[in-house]
Protein backbone atom coordinates (compact mmCIF):
# COMPACT_ATOMS: atom_id res chain seq x y z
CA UNK A 1 0.00 0.00 0.00
CA UNK A 2 0.90 3.71 -0.83
CA UNK A 3 0.27 5.98 1.81
CA UNK A 4 2.15 9.58 2.63
CA UNK A 5 2.37 9.34 6.41
CA UNK A 6 1.41 6.91 9.23
CA UNK A 7 0.34 8.28 12.79
CA UNK A 8 0.02 5.48 15.04
CA UNK A 9 -1.64 7.76 17.22
CA UNK A 10 -3.97 10.76 16.37
CA UNK A 11 -5.94 12.22 18.94
CA UNK A 12 -7.16 15.72 16.09
CA UNK A 13 -9.07 13.78 13.55
CA UNK A 14 -11.96 11.84 15.13
CA UNK A 15 -13.49 11.73 18.57
CA UNK A 16 -12.00 8.72 19.51
CA UNK A 17 -8.05 7.83 19.42
CA UNK A 18 -6.86 6.97 16.39
CA UNK A 19 -4.65 5.60 13.55
CA UNK A 20 -4.21 8.18 10.50
CA UNK A 21 -3.55 7.06 7.26
CA UNK A 22 -2.30 9.75 4.65
CA UNK A 23 -3.10 8.85 1.53
CA UNK A 24 -0.92 9.71 -1.65
CA UNK A 25 -3.03 11.20 -4.54
CA UNK A 26 -5.26 14.11 -5.12
CA UNK A 27 -6.37 15.59 -7.89
CA UNK A 28 -6.82 18.66 -5.98
CA UNK A 29 -10.07 19.83 -6.89
CA UNK A 30 -10.22 22.08 -3.93
CA UNK A 31 -7.66 24.35 -5.65
CA UNK A 32 -9.36 24.33 -9.05
CA UNK A 33 -12.68 25.17 -7.49
CA UNK A 34 -10.99 28.23 -5.35
CA UNK A 35 -8.81 29.68 -8.16
CA UNK A 36 -5.93 29.09 -6.12
CA UNK A 37 -3.88 26.69 -3.75
CA UNK A 38 -5.55 26.44 -0.49
CA UNK A 39 -5.11 22.60 -0.20
CA UNK A 40 -3.95 21.97 3.82
CA UNK A 41 -2.47 18.91 2.37
CA UNK A 42 -0.56 20.50 -1.36
CA UNK A 43 2.99 20.32 1.11
CA UNK A 44 2.54 16.04 0.39
CA UNK A 45 2.83 16.69 -3.10
CA UNK A 46 6.39 16.35 -2.96
CA UNK A 47 6.75 14.29 0.04
CA UNK A 48 8.06 10.93 -0.75
CA UNK A 49 5.50 8.28 -0.70
CA UNK A 50 5.78 5.23 1.85
CA UNK A 51 5.07 1.70 0.96
CA UNK A 52 3.86 -0.70 3.08
CA UNK A 53 2.09 -3.73 3.16
CA UNK A 54 -1.37 -3.72 4.65
CA UNK A 55 -0.89 -6.60 6.92
CA UNK A 56 1.73 -4.71 8.67
CA UNK A 57 -0.78 -1.64 9.15
CA UNK A 58 -3.54 -3.53 10.67
CA UNK A 59 -0.73 -5.20 13.06
CA UNK A 60 0.28 -2.31 14.14
CA UNK A 61 -3.28 -1.06 14.78
CA UNK A 62 -4.16 -4.03 16.27
CA UNK A 63 -1.09 -4.00 18.74
CA UNK A 64 -2.09 -0.67 20.13
CA UNK A 65 -4.12 -0.78 22.97
CA UNK A 66 -4.92 3.63 22.77
CA UNK A 67 -6.51 3.51 19.03
CA UNK A 68 -9.77 2.18 18.40
CA UNK A 69 -10.21 3.75 14.99
CA UNK A 70 -9.40 4.21 11.92
CA UNK A 71 -8.65 7.48 10.26
CA UNK A 72 -8.26 7.69 6.29
CA UNK A 73 -7.28 11.00 4.76
CA UNK A 74 -5.15 13.45 3.08
CA UNK A 75 -4.02 13.86 0.26
CA UNK A 76 -7.47 11.88 -1.23
CA UNK A 77 -8.29 7.88 0.07
CA UNK A 78 -11.04 7.86 -3.00
CA UNK A 79 -8.65 8.67 -5.58
CA UNK A 80 -6.69 5.54 -4.54
CA UNK A 81 -9.29 3.78 -4.43
CA UNK A 82 -8.11 0.25 -4.76
CA UNK A 83 -5.84 0.77 -2.46
CA UNK A 84 -8.62 1.88 0.04
CA UNK A 85 -10.61 -1.10 -0.56
CA UNK A 86 -8.29 -3.36 0.02
CA UNK A 87 -7.35 -1.86 3.55
CA UNK A 88 -11.18 -1.87 4.06
CA UNK A 89 -11.46 -5.89 3.37
CA UNK A 90 -8.39 -6.42 5.26
CA UNK A 91 -9.59 -4.29 8.22
CA UNK A 92 -12.86 -6.23 8.22
CA UNK A 93 -10.89 -9.55 9.12
CA UNK A 94 -10.02 -8.67 12.10
CA UNK A 95 -11.63 -5.99 13.36
CA UNK A 96 -15.26 -4.10 13.18
CA UNK A 97 -13.82 -0.72 14.64
CA UNK A 98 -14.69 2.59 13.21
CA UNK A 99 -13.56 3.43 9.94
CA UNK A 100 -13.38 7.29 8.91
CA UNK A 101 -12.68 8.46 5.39
CA UNK A 102 -12.20 11.96 4.53
CA UNK A 103 -13.28 12.96 1.04
CA UNK A 104 -13.67 16.15 -0.79
CA UNK A 105 -16.07 14.50 -3.38
CA UNK A 106 -19.54 14.68 -2.85
CA UNK A 107 -21.64 11.67 -2.31
CA UNK A 108 -23.06 11.71 -6.12
CA UNK A 109 -19.15 11.95 -7.40
CA UNK A 110 -18.37 8.52 -5.39
CA UNK A 111 -21.82 6.40 -5.30
CA UNK A 112 -20.30 3.60 -6.68
CA UNK A 113 -17.83 3.22 -3.91
CA UNK A 114 -20.02 4.37 -1.35
CA UNK A 115 -22.77 1.50 -2.10
CA UNK A 116 -19.66 -1.02 -1.97
CA UNK A 117 -18.21 0.52 1.11
CA UNK A 118 -22.00 0.69 2.92
CA UNK A 119 -21.70 -3.42 2.75
CA UNK A 120 -19.42 -2.93 5.76
CA UNK A 121 -19.93 -1.89 9.00
CA UNK A 122 -18.93 0.78 11.07
CA UNK A 123 -17.49 3.22 7.87
CA UNK A 124 -18.14 6.61 8.40
CA UNK A 125 -17.50 9.33 5.33
CA UNK A 126 -16.90 12.74 5.88
CA UNK A 127 -17.83 14.68 2.30
CA UNK A 128 -17.26 17.98 0.99
CA UNK A 129 -14.60 20.42 -0.60
CA UNK A 130 -13.18 22.93 1.43
CA UNK A 131 -14.04 26.18 0.42
CA UNK A 132 -12.33 29.46 1.44
CA UNK A 133 -13.76 31.84 3.56
CA UNK A 134 -16.47 29.87 4.21
CA UNK A 135 -17.65 29.37 8.03
CA UNK A 136 -16.49 26.52 10.15
CA UNK A 137 -18.97 23.94 11.67
CA UNK A 138 -19.12 21.41 14.04
CA UNK A 139 -19.63 17.80 13.17
CA UNK A 140 -21.51 15.86 15.79
CA UNK A 141 -20.44 12.62 14.13
CA UNK A 142 -16.91 13.24 13.59
CA UNK A 143 -16.50 15.12 16.67
CA UNK A 144 -14.40 18.06 15.36
CA UNK A 145 -14.97 21.09 13.72
CA UNK A 146 -14.72 21.13 9.90
CA UNK A 147 -13.38 23.41 7.74
CA UNK A 148 -16.39 24.47 5.41
CA UNK A 149 -20.02 24.78 6.64
CA UNK A 150 -20.84 22.51 3.22
CA UNK A 151 -18.64 19.27 4.82
CA UNK A 152 -20.33 16.80 6.89
CA UNK A 153 -19.78 13.33 7.98
CA UNK A 154 -22.27 10.28 7.21
CA UNK A 155 -22.65 6.56 8.79
CA UNK A 156 -22.63 5.07 5.45
CA UNK A 157 -23.10 1.21 7.07
CA UNK A 158 -25.98 -0.34 6.03
CA UNK A 159 -24.76 -2.63 9.17
CA UNK A 160 -25.22 -2.40 12.37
Amino acid sequence: MKLKYLIDEDFINYKKPSMFLGFPHCSLKCDKENGKPVCQNSHLVKAPIIEIHTEEIVDRYLSNRITSAIVCGGMEPFDSWEELKHLVETFRIWTNDDIVIYTGYVEDEIKNEIEFLSDFKNIYVKFGRFKIDDEKRYDELLGVTLASSNQYAKKISRQQ
